[in-house]
């Protein structure tokens, strides 16, 4: 049986160490394979150990004596905070103790110490996160969801190459097709930086099929939706409300026609369109273009969240996303230099 060793800032997020130590019960003792390693305060640490049986349980801790609760700057973190927590973790992956790391941690120290401690892949200079937005249309990804606000066209093919390889490895979908984000489906549409993307991407082999409007993100048409991060993080929030609004119809009807859920129960119902669906549940909590994973999890995540991040992370490394993704940037690059070369 292999094992799965991943790193969890025990100390990141609103309910720490309590729910983070919660959910890595949980999913140590569904899940022989997982091996959570608890970073931060050992005393801290093992006292919320204790109230549960691990008897059996693998669920190794390693101590760090400072830990980031509240987002700082992230240079600050970087440079004077070198024994936190998320550091800690970071470098457990970098020096082969630990397959990948979990954090609740604020973002920007999430990001800082990853690009610190175990760097860039090769022929990316910016961490990207992406995922599904919508579980109305739950084989489409975007990226990138906030990171990258002022991209060059450069940054828009790697996260169409990143897209590619979470839809093949995570996703199970052979031949993803890639769009860019536009107002207009023609490739003279747009700015400077998506018309010299499209060019690229026409070069690049992937099987980009070319811009997507507004009104076809949530259509299926497509599997990889790339775009800056304001663009992303601002469609990101806006299919959160329509979920939200959706379901809370949805509870409404049933509340003024209870007959109906007596027929078709509410989880049912919400299934079938899609509202049990919880975004980014597979690979969108990941920081892809890093060389290790490394994968986010909200502040505000319960035990419950904690665990099924871990069950994504394990598969996240059994599927070797890293090896994946680097062969595909090389081949990329090799195609969009050859084309330009005739």
């Amino acid at each position: 049986m292999q094992k799965i060793r991943i790193a969890i800032d025990a100390m990141g997020g609103d309910y720490a160490p309590q729910e983070i130590v919660k959910g890595a019960v949980e999913a140590a003792r569904a899940d022989r394979e997982i091996v959570p390693i608890l970073v931060g305060p050992l005393d801290r640490i093992e006292e919320e150990l204790g109230k549960y049986d691990v008897s059996g349980l693998d669920i190794p801790c390693v101590h760090s004596d400072d830990f980031i609760k509240e987002e700082v700057n992230p240079a600050i973190v970087v440079r004077q905070r070198p024994n936190s927590s998320i550091s800690v973790a970071n470098r457990l992956v970098k020096s082969g103790e630990a397959d990948a790391l979990i954090g609740a941690t604020p973002t920007g120290s999430l990001v800082a110490c990853a690009i610190q401690h175990l760097g860039m892949l090769d022929g990316i200079e910016r961490p990207v996160f992406g995922g599904v937005i919508s579980g109305l249309s739950p084989n489409t990804i975007m990226l990138d969801l906030g990171v990258n606000i002022d991209c060059r066209p450069e940054h828009l093919v790697n996260f169409a190459v990143i897209g590619t390889v979470y839809a093949r490895t995570l996703l199970d979908i052979p031949d993803p097709k890639v769009a860019l984000l536009n107002i207009g489906k023609e490739s003279i549409k747009g700015s400077k930086t998506i018309r010299t993307a499209y060019d690229l991407l026409q070069k690049s082999r992937l099987s980009f099929v070319g811009n997507i409007e507004g009104d076809e993100v949530l259509s299926g048409k497509v599997n990889v939706i790339v775009c800056d991060g304001f663009i992303g993080n601002t469609v990101l929030k806006y299919s959160e409300s329509v979920d939200g609004i959706i379901s809370s119809q949805v509870d409404n009807l049933l509340l003024e026609n209870p007959v109906i859920e007596s027929v078709v129960p509410r989880s049912k119902l919400k299934d079938s369109i899609g509202l049990s669906f919880l975004p980014g549940v597979i690979g969108g909590g990941i920081l892809w273009g890093v060389n290790g994973i490394v994968a986010k999890t909200h502040g505000n995540s319960l035990g419950n969240l904690v665990a099924k991040r871990l069950y994504h992370v394990k598969f996240a490394v059994k599927r070797n996303i890293i090896g994946c993704l680097k062969t595909e940037l090389s081949r990329v690059r090799d195609n969009i230099k050859l084309q330009e070369k005739d």
